[in-house]
Formats: structure tokens, C-alpha cells, sequence
């Protein structure tokens, strides 16, 4: 008969969790559910724009990005004992009026921001100030859950036409522009929403605002970077449309349009990236793991010794934001 293995059996999930931990994060957990329970219309319709509207499909990846973000501190976190805050429920009450403010309103955005902030809020009340300074990262980047960009489609719209149509007359190509309809010898060209560039510009902010974080330690660098992943964008878009129109004089506006669909979706947007992170690479001045404040910058602080004496249960704070959401879901039925 072989040998009996000598290798010992796996360790229980929870056996690597640290004691402190165990019972902040299963209060954390039951106040989450409740509170996703609650807000489930806003979630489901986050989740719709996120799976079936292009503009908002690059939002799947930010929960796993603020994951992994939150990741990179286990070691400082496992060293800290989470202490609930109490006036973090205070939050969790705004957070949950201004959700029931948009449902009422029908106005999504505000009842879309205020279940994840909500969310946000939980994690504050729950594991209090020291954890969430240390988390504060993935939990501000948690925000861009929220979709957001149909706000400034039209001017966006607006701006690439006028882009167009100064590269077109540069080009030595006759044409005229009325609003965002912009009339050539191939044929009238519409600066249609999808061609606005909003889905390439908040996807660009948004990467933007992860590598500002975990890449530069200075404000300038940020506010530089941050700006040009505005900037270029945009701009980058309207050369994509002239190029539209250029190519369309040569090849037909049917053609050169259905070209513009190959390019722009799956080259230029690359070739944009590669360019940004390329050009900035050379100024990065830390590595991702470094992000944030450390946790002996945050104990330091007097205000946060401060705040840690308004602790109380997490079990209590579980239960407390547990009874708001109950509140709030019976206002949005009446």
C-alpha cells in the first residue's frame, strides 16, 4: 500500500482572518446585504447600464479593481482592530436620503450614488475612522459604480463637430457645419451620440484617477496627468472624426464610416492609452502597494484618536443601519 500523505489538511477560511476581524466583518456584511437589499431597483439598474451599454461596460471592472486595491493593505489591516464609529450613521442616513431623494424624483444618477454611498458609508460606521482612512482609495474609487457621462453628450457632441470641422477645412476639403451636421462633397456627416467620445473620455478619467493614486506622490503630477487624460481624449476624438470625413472623400462616406467603427474601437482607443500611460511612465514615482497613507502616519493623527473614542459595538452599528435602511424603504413606499 502507498505511503499515507504527510501533508496536513487545509486551515479553515476563517483560521487566516485575524479575531478582531471576524465579527466587524460579518456585521459589515449583514448591514451591506441589507442595505443592497433595500436599494436593489438602483443596483439592478447599475448592473443593466453596466452589462448592456457600451458607454458604462468598462464599470464591471471597478468592484474588482477596489478589491484588489483593498488587497494590497491586508498587511497594515490585519495589524489594526476595527472599532465601530458611530457618527458614520449619520452618513448612512444622508447617504440613504439622497437615494430615496432620486427614486421619488426618478432622477437615477442621485439614487444610484446615494445606494453606493450608502454602501461607502457602512463601511466607515462599521470598521470605523482608521480602517476606512487606510481604505480610503477603493472606497472613493468605488464611486465611478456610478454611471455618469449622459450629462455632457451634447456638448461633447458640440465640440467634436467644431473640432471636425476646422482639421476638414485645414484638410483643403469644402465644407460647411450647421450645429452638429457637417455637409462635404462625400455626403452629410452627423456627430451622432455614440460618436461624442464619452465612452473613451470617462473610461480615460477613470483610469486616470487609479493611476494618479498609485503611481505619483506629487499634486502637480496628479493634476497634470488627470487633466491631460481629459484633455487628449477629447481631442483625440475630434481628429477620429475628421479622419472619418478625410477618408470618406476618397472611399465613399458608407465605407469610411463602417472603417471608423473598426479603428476607433479597437485601435486608436489603444494606441491613446499606450501613448498616456507611455508618456507618464517615466514620472511615476511609487509603486501601487505604496498608495495612500500608511497605518503609522494614521495613528499619529490626534483627530482620528479623537474620533475613535465615539466607538461602539459593530454589532450595535449593523443593527443601527439595518433599522435606517428599514426606514427608508417603508418613506420610499409611502
Amino acid at each position: 500500500m502507498p505511503p499515507e500523505s504527510t501533508a496536513l489538511p487545509a486551515p479553515p477560511v476563517s483560521a487566516s482572518l485575524p479575531a478582531p476581524w471576524r465579527t466587524p466583518l460579518a456585521s459589515l456584511g449583514a448591514a451591506v446585504f441589507v442595505l443592497i437589499a433595500v436599494t436593489a431597483h438602483s443596483w439592478g439598474a447599475m448592473l443593466h447600464q453596466w452589462w448592456n451599454i457600451d458607454t458604462y461596460n468598462h464599470l464591471l471592472f471597478v468592484p474588482f479593481i477596489a478589491a484588489w486595491l483593498a488587497a494590497l493593505k491586508e498587511e497594515e489591516l490585519a495589524a489594526l482592530t476595527p472599532q465601530a464609529f458611530w457618527p458614520g450613521l449619520l452618513l448612512v442616513a444622508a447617504a440613504l436620503g439622497l437615494w430615496g431623494a432620486g427614486e421619488a424624483s426618478g432622477i437615477n444618477l442621485l439614487a444610484q450614488a446615494g445606494a453606493v454611498a450608502a454602501v461607502q458609508a457602512a463601511v466607515l460606521t462599521v470598521l470605523g475612522v482608521r480602517v476606512s482612512l487606510l481604505l480610503a482609495l477603493p472606497l472613493a474609487f468605488a464611486s465611478f459604480m456610478v454611471p455618469f457621462g449622459d450629462e455632457i453628450i451634447a456638448p461633447l457632441q458640440t465640440i467634436t463637430a467644431e473640432i471636425a470641422i476646422a482639421l476638414t477645412h485645414l484638410s483643403g476639403v469644402p465644407a460647411r457645419i450647421e450645429g452638429i451636421h457637417i455637409y462635404t462633397p462625400a455626403g452629410l456627416f452627423i456627430v451622432a451620440e455614440a460618436c461624442s467620445g464619452v465612452k473613451f473620455l470617462i473610461a480615460m478619467v477613470t483610469l486616470a484617477v487609479l493611476v494618479c493614486f498609485t503611481r505619483f506622490t506629487h499634486w502637480r503630477r496628479r493634476t497634470v496627468f488627470l487633466a491631460a487624460c481629459i484633455i487628449v481624449p477629447i481631442l483625440a476624438n475630434g481628429v477620429r472624426a475628421w479622419a472619418t470625413i478625410y477618408v470618406a472623400q476618397f472611399i465613399g462616406a458608407e465605407r469610411a464610416s463602417g472603417f471608423d467603427h473598426i479603428v476607433y474601437g479597437w485601435i486608436f482607443f489603444a494606441i491613446v492609452v499606450v501613448a498616456m500611460l507611455g508618456g507618464a511612465w517615466r514620472f511615476f514615482d511609487r509603486e501601487p502597494e505604496d498608495y495612500g497613507w500608511r497605518a503609522e502616519t494614521i495613528a499619529s493623527w490626534p483627530s482620528v484618536v479623537r474620533a475613535e473614542a465615539l466607538r461602539f459595538a459593530p454589532t450595535s452599528a449593523a443593527l443601527a443601519i439595518i433599522v435606517l435602511a428599514g426606514v427608508a424603504a417603508l418613506a420610499a413606499l409611502l
